[in-house]
């Protein structure tokens, strides 16, 4: 029997919103993101950045994978796989959540969106369909990767209510932080984001992709309404204390080696694993590893001086090596030099003085090596109050 040839497309996909981001793009700077384009920055990254902190922008979140869990046993096989107990999340409310091997290392953590006990949808950063699958053998519930077929924008700064209210979007005054609510058209609007600021990320099915970007962005004009790409979003997340994939932690279903893996409890999610809930996957690894305590901490660091540390070393007393800088750079709006750390039990956990990071910071072609004093600090270090506020002020 003849099969029609099925065209696989070579490269970088452009994202359905790719139309409308390609001409705005001046300086044409993308990057790779689970195989889409996805924009590393537009014009400048000081630019965006500042305009997440004071007018309102928009990220393209559609590379993200996205996976509908559906059916009688639904949350079931979401409570299996996920170590926080999802019962106690309500009808058309977001949560933050991790999932674990059964050795109890962190394979991705991500967003449940809990529509009813009977539909729900995983987004993260990493694919999970054949863990999905793993997961929910033997249950009556059906998994369809949304990854292509489901666009989402992030939608973040003080003007981001202001614009749903002129785009039409009626009732989003009395969404509180992580709830959802449904409108026409398949458009869903969950008060989430990644920057520890006021917003939203709005989904729909990927035909209407263009015309939810021009009811955005018609809106917005005379809000300051501009499209953001990675870079300047990276910058809110670190001073929101926000870990990343890949960056704070290696999945361990990249991992090489089996100690490369993160527990939630190295991470510092010790509030994300609920043992009260009954079986989930990894469950008897992190029963023994509460009794022994965690290997490591992610921590949060303020670092004197103004030279950001990136993949820089931490010490104690300037001579053992305690960690590792995951994430850094000087706060233009906390005016701090901040970092996220991950160091090696006991540093971070018994012993959290007398820290050092060493910098290297190129100076014309010249690299200078400084031993900075760092002091571990409180997450977020971006916490302004109108992230949390109900009804949003209007801009």
């Amino acid at each position: 029997m003849r099969q029609t040839p099925v065209q696989v497309p070579r490269g970088l996909v452009p994202t359905p919103f790719h139309a409308r981001l390609e001409p705005a793009n001046i300086t044409q700077d993308w990057m790779g993101w689970s195989g889409f384009l996805s924009a590393r920055k537009f014009q400048s990254v000081e630019s965006e950045y500042f305009a997440i902190r004071n007018q309102s922008t928009l990220f393209d979140l559609s590379p993200m994978h996205k996976y509908r869990i559906e059916g009688p046993d639904a949350l079931t096989v979401v409570n299996r796989l996920l170590t926080r107990d999802v019962r106690k999340l309500k009808d058309n409310r977001v949560g933050y959540a991790v999932w674990c091997d059964e050795d109890g290392s962190t394979i991705d953590d991500g967003t449940i969106f809990r529509f009813t006990d009977t539909h729900f949808r995983l987004c993260c950063q990493e694919p999970q369909y054949t863990w999905l699958c793993d997961v929910a053998w033997g249950f009556d519930v059906t998994l369809t990767d949304e990854s292509e077929t489901v666009v989402g924008l992030s939608m973040q700064g003080p003007t981001s209510y202001s614009v749903l209210k002129a785009a039409g979007f009626e009732g989003t005054e009395g969404m509180k932080p992580f709830d959802i609510q449904h409108f026409d058209d398949d458009i869903m609007i969950s008060r989430t984001g990644f920057t520890g600021d006021l917003g939203y990320e709005l989904w729909a099915d990927s035909e209407n992709a263009l015309p939810l970007y021009d009811r955005l962005m018609s809106a917005g004009r005379n809000l300051g309404l501009r499209p953001i790409g990675y870079d300047a979003l990276n910058m809110a997340r670190i001073e929101a204390g926000f870990m990343v994939t890949g960056v704070e932690f290696q999945s361990i279903h990249h991992a090489l080696r089996p100690t490369r893996g993160r527990t939630p409890f190295d991470l510092g999610l010790d509030r994300l694993v609920h043992f009260d809930k009954g079986h989930f996957n990894g469950r008897r690894a992190l029963l023994k590893a509460k009794e022994t305590g965690p290997r490591y901490a992610l921590v949060a660091l303020e670092i004197d001086g103004n030279k950001p540390a990136h993949q820089a070393l931490v010490y104690h007393k300037g001579k053992t090596e305690a960690g590792l800088i995951t994430s850094a750079l000087w706060s233009p709006i906390c005016k701090r030099n901040l970092a996220l750390a991950m160091l090696k039990a006991p540093f971070g956990i018994d012993i959290t003085t007398d820290l050092k990071v060493e910098i290297y910071h190129d100076k014309e072609g010249k690299y200078d090596r400084a031993m900075v004093p760092a002091k571990i600090a409180d997450r977020p270090f971006f916490n302004n109050p109108r992230r949390a506020a109900t009804p949003p002020a209007l801009c």
